[in-house]
């Protein structure tokens, strides 16, 4: 029988800009204090991103204190529309303010499980593990990875010593409620954000596995 779970992996990601926006936000954007469980997922995803596996994030370590950046930048109004040519950026702008994110250091503790319903004959744990150490030793990746949003790049690397954060000492600091994940259920499922409780602990985001985020949030959408 395969394994079903990798063993866990410390990735470190820094940049001068990040913003993991609050969803209740409309018109402003504005971060939360550290980077989001769903943030780090797509970061390690940019490195390895395979049908066969899927990525948990287990703690997020913030190493430097957190500073804020505001300015303002121009955004359009509205989505992308699939087969529209015709669009105008020029004629659909508008000027936002950003409060951001500043000169960032994370170290993302993960593991990856199979997904057995998409795992061929050949897959294995130790595949996609030695897989994905030889990409992130080797700066690999299917897209520049980003810190929240795509303008906000990341220098990735590994973590072979133990970090220290920034707030090590300090205790336990409410963050309030922040965004786990979307959950897309499957067939007719509405796809709906997941929240969670969240706490700064010594400088380190414990993240709660996807079952208990699923039940604190109603296993039903």
């Amino acid at each position: 029988m395969k394994t079903a779970t990798s063993r866990r992996f410390q990735v470190r990601a820094e940049g001068p800009l990040a913003c993991f926006t609050r969803p209740e936000m409309k018109a402003e954007r504005v971060s939360y204090e550290v980077m989001t469980p769903s943030a780090a997922r797509g970061l390690l995803e940019a490195i390895l991103w395979k049908p066969a596996i899927r990525w948990h994030v287990h703690e997020i370590t913030v190493l430097t204190p957190v500073k804020w950046m505001s300015f303002r930048r121009n955004e359009v109004n509205s989505r992308a529309v699939v087969g529209r040519f015709d669009y105008a950026a020029d004629e659909d702008r508008a000027q936002r303010n950003t409060v951001a994110l500043r000169d960032v250091d994370y170290v993302i503790t993960a593991s990856f499980s199979l997904v057995a319903a998409r795992a061929g004959a050949e897959d294995n744990i130790r595949k996609f593990e030695e897989m994905f150490e030889r990409r992130l030793e080797k700066g690999q990746y299917f897209h520049a990875p980003y810190l929240g949003c795509r303008e906000f790049s990341a220098q990735v690397r590994p973590m072979d010593v133990s970090p220290r954060a920034a707030e090590e000492g300090r205790g336990r600091r409410p963050l309030g409620l922040m965004f786990y994940d979307f959950d897309f259920g499957g067939g007719d499922a509405a796809v709906r954000p997941l929240f969670f409780e969240a706490y700064l602990e010594d400088g380190v985001l414990q993240v709660p596995p996807w079952e208990q985020v699923l039940a604190h949030n109603g296993d039903q959408p």
